[in-house]
């Protein structure tokens, strides 16, 4: 039986907080007050994790928008993507601009309050009517007071992840994805790191299984990369947010992505069979600054296509 832990734990905190709240959402009770929210509503509870860097997940299925802290979730709302013929695309992005009064170059200077923008041509997340379904030019619009209280809690460089599932998202462990158990060969040493094209901000990893290289990007500019061996065939796309550091090393939760294995119910890489390795040099100035919330994004496609830099688009599946 798979249980939505992490946002039943965040309701369950709420319900003591809120006498209006009294049932736990799990991916077994879909009255709870996640999916029974109002068009405009939302829970916000922020002291559940104070700080940390904010990774973002929205749902075009059930039209919501999931905020996780530190790997924590810390707020749920309504949302309006975009409608037929304007959709939202699904994929996983970073906000490359912000603009707390900002109006759109497209569609007749509409506002856009608390822009964060995703994509150069024009997807964003911004405060905006919410009909209670998809009706956009293809942005997530936001409550306004839900809208506000994510601005002031998002950098530039802070990963959102767009999904057309309709489950309530779920964190799970899972291996470290960048080292395997076993070295069944030597790590390679070929790295850079050029920390000052961007000093300071969010750090967020990508890895493609194609190229065999490790990208770290901060503020969606490319700030260090390395050559990476892998064990065996990277066959589907993954998301990974950073937990803990600790003695032991990195503890990595996984995220589910569209048409990806749920990491709750075991589908996770096999660290007997698959696994990374890096340069012991290169690995040991990520652990210098990698921090809880960090997210790495392990694809099996090439980054060539995409580029870096202040344009870069993370991943994006358009169906």
């Amino acid at each position: 039986m798979i249980v939505s832990r992490v946002f039943g734990r965040l309701c369950a905190i709420m319900v003591a907080a809120s006498p209006l709240l009294s049932v736990t959402a799990t991916a077994q009770t879909p009255s709870g007050p996640v999916e029974t929210l109002k068009p405009g509503d939302f829970l916000w509870e922020p002291e559940i994790a104070p700080n940390g860097p904010v990774t973002i997940v929205i749902s075009t299925a059930t039209q919501r928008a999931y905020v996780y802290r530190n790997g924590v979730p810390i707020a749920v709302s309504t949302v309006s993507t975009g409608r037929a013929g304007h959709e939202t695309p699904i994929g996983v992005f970073t906000i490359l601009q912000k603009a707390v009064t900002h109006h759109s170059n497209r569609y007749n200077n509409a506002a856009m309050p608390f822009m964060q923008r995703l994509t150069w041509d024009g997807i964003a997340l911004h405060a905006g009517p919410l009909p209670g379904y998809a009706a956009s030019h293809g942005c997530i619009r936001l409550p306004s007071g839900f809208a506000e209280r994510l601005y002031a809690i998002t950098a530039r460089g802070a990963t959102v992840v767009i999904t057309d599932e309709a489950a309530v998202p779920e964190i799970a462990p899972t291996a470290d994805p960048l080292v395997a158990p076993e070295d069944r060969h030597a790590a390679p040493e070929d790295y850079a790191w050029n920390p000052e094209r961007s000093p300071t901000g969010p750090i967020s990893l990508l890895v493609s299984g194609r190229d065999r290289r490790l990208v770290v990007l901060r503020n969606g500019r490319e700030i260090g990369s390395a050559r990476v061996l892998i064990d065996a065939p990277i066959l589907a796309t993954r998301a990974y947010v950073l937990q803990a550091i600790d003695p032991a090393g990195p503890h990595w939760l996984g995220l589910p992505l569209p048409g990806a294995p749920d990491p709750a119910a075991g589908e996770t890489v096999d660290p007997d069979r698959s696994g990374s390795h890096i340069p012991a040099a290169f690995r040991a100035i990520l652990l210098g600054v990698l921090q809880p919330g960090t997210t790495m994004l392990v694809t099996r496609d090439t980054l060539a296509s995409s580029g870096t830099g202040q344009r870069l688009r993370v991943f994006d599946t358009q169906r």
